[in-house]
């Protein structure tokens, strides 16, 4: 890995600073697990674990078996995890496994947990893993991404009223049915959105489990106010669960999930059953004004380290500094020096993606070829 930087714009270690919340201060070390043989993990369903086999996965990462230990293990979901890890440490599988195996015994199908990231392709990347996994315990995945048209989610998203089936069914009955024939639903911010202000029987009412992945990015820019939008929709309502069966008796509606102010294990006002939620990121902020948007509930920090950033232990990183002027010909020279290994050149913004791109194609007789990938291009040609 090399990073090109100007002269006069070398970087200075930065000082590990205190976080301001306390919670943040005494993380738990996610590098002090040890991987876990899928064979041995504790809990885990043997459908899981016989799918996850398949899949060529043998050993779990220590982020997956420290998540699963305060989620499935002895934590239970008692507190909202915080993950900090770096990329490619494993996130995705940490939290999709516990909510797949939290939601093998549901008996009503209807949207129980939401994954929320930023862009398309990176959603598309989720569902795939949870693609692999849900469907051998009964569960059903979808995706709201805008790859399709809005009425084709729809159609994926929300199953017909019993009311067109059956027109002489009671109009509170049809009503309280859960309308939503999935159980995970990993959207991006703009779409989801599109579902909850157009969409009719769209609904989060039962939501139990919340995913906040790239948490920096999607607290950073506003995406229509998604967050207070889901959190709002997830909060103790006065709605009147109850049916009247025969006069002077009164039933609970089985399909109902009740969110009510109350004690939870003790404390006093909280939302039960809650939405227990899981944030994660590879440099997760320290800006309590940020992180208080999520309602955290006893939130814990699983880290990678004492410090805050890390990049994998077997990387290798180098830096070149060079005169802005000539730093597109210098990396000319490394990546003819690099003599053909596949290489990823990252820039700042999708202009200066395409304007290196550019640049490098008035350049005759390279003795590599290269691609620009941003989204600037079509779906079909980043695939």
């Amino acid at each position: 890995m090399v990073s090109m930087k100007t002269k006069g714009q070398e970087d200075e270690a930065p000082e590990e600073r205190v976080p301001h919340l306390p919670w943040m201060r005494h993380p738990v070390d996610i590098d002090s697990f040890s991987g876990c043989p899928v064979t041995s993990l504790p809990r885990l369903d043997p459908r899981l674990a016989e799918v996850l086999q398949r899949m060529g996965i043998e050993s779990f990462f220590p982020v997956q078996v420290s998540t699963w230990l305060e989620t499935i293990g002895p934590g239970a979901f008692q507190r909202d995890i915080c993950i900090n890890s770096p990329t490619g440490s494993g996130k995705t599988l940490a939290y999709a496994l516990p909510i797949v195996q939290m939601l093998s015994t549901r008996k009503v199908r209807c949207l129980r947990a939401l994954v929320v990231l930023p862009t398309r392709d990176l959603a598309l990347q989720v569902k795939e893993v949870f693609d692999a996994i849900a469907p051998v315990v009964g569960l059903t995945v979808a995706s709201a991404v805008g790859q399709s048209s809005i009425a084709d989610e729809i159609s994926d998203l929300i199953k017909k009223s019993k009311q067109e089936l059956y027109p002489s069914l009671d109009d509170e009955y049809v009503e309280m049915e859960p309308q939503t024939k999935v159980d995970i639903l990993v959207a991006t911010p703009g779409r989801l959105m599109d579902h909850i202000n157009m969409t009719k029987g769209f609904s989060l009412e039962h939501l139990q489990y919340l995913v906040v992945d790239e948490t920096d990015r999607m607290l950073r820019e506003a995406y229509q106010s998604w967050l207070p939008t889901v959190i709002q929709f997830t909060r103790p309502t006065n709605q009147n669960h109850f049916r009247h069966d025969t006069p002077g008796r009164t039933l609970l509606h089985p399909l109902t999930t009740i969110r009510r102010s109350g004690v939870e294990r003790g404390f006093k006002g909280k939302c039960y059953p809650r939405l227990a939620k899981i944030v994660c990121s590879a440099t997760l902020t320290q800006d309590p004004s940020k992180l208080s948007q999520l309602e955290l509930h006893h939130p814990l920090l699983l880290n990678s380290g004492k410090k805050r950033y890390r990049i994998p232990t077997k990387l290798e990183s180098y830096k070149l500094i060079c005169t802005s002027n000539i730093k597109p010909l210098c990396l000319i020279v490394l990546l003819q020096e690099l003599r053909g290994e596949k290489c990823l050149v990252f820039t700042k913004s999708v202009d200066d993606s395409h304007r290196l791109s550019t640049l490098l194609g008035f350049f005759e007789d390279l003795p590599f070829k290269f691609s620009e990938f941003s989204s600037l291009q079509r779906e079909s040609t980043r695939r």
